[in-house]
């Protein structure tokens, strides 16, 4: 029905950057919020970001004023930009999605996850 595929993960050093990406494809009738979600080894999954339809941004404490979030609502992706990482940000990042769908109403869905790795 709606599938979500990351891209943009990989191994990066401590005070670098990576940019992650996400899109959206499927019998989608609208999109709510989307966000990012972390899990690292050992740990519960947690929130990293999340963007409302219209554009209102909450992000979790831990990557305030590193991470930057966007969408695109015509192209049905979106983004997360993250600068200055460090070595806790190791995790696989999963992108999710609240979507409105033909024909089945309102789900939660989820890509397979990206994995991003912090070390010199």
């Amino acid at each position: 029905q709606v599938q979500l595929v990351e891209s943009g993960g990989g191994l990066v050093q401590p005070g670098g950057s990576l940019r992650l990406s996400c899109t959206a494809s499927g019998s989608i009738l609208s999109i709510n919020t989307m966000g990012w979600y972390r899990q690292a080894p050992g740990k519960e999954r947690e929130l990293v970001a999340v963007i409302s339809a219209g554009g209102n941004i909450n992000y979790a404490d831990s990557v305030k004023g590193r991470f930057t979030t966007s969408r695109d609502n015509a192209k049905k992706t979106v983004a997360l930009q993250m600068n200055s990482l460090k070595p806790e940000g190791t995790a696989v990042y999963y992108c999710q999605a609240d979507v409105s769908v033909w024909y089945v109403g309102r789900r939660s869905y989820w890509g397979q996850g990206t994995q991003v790795t912090v070390s010199s």
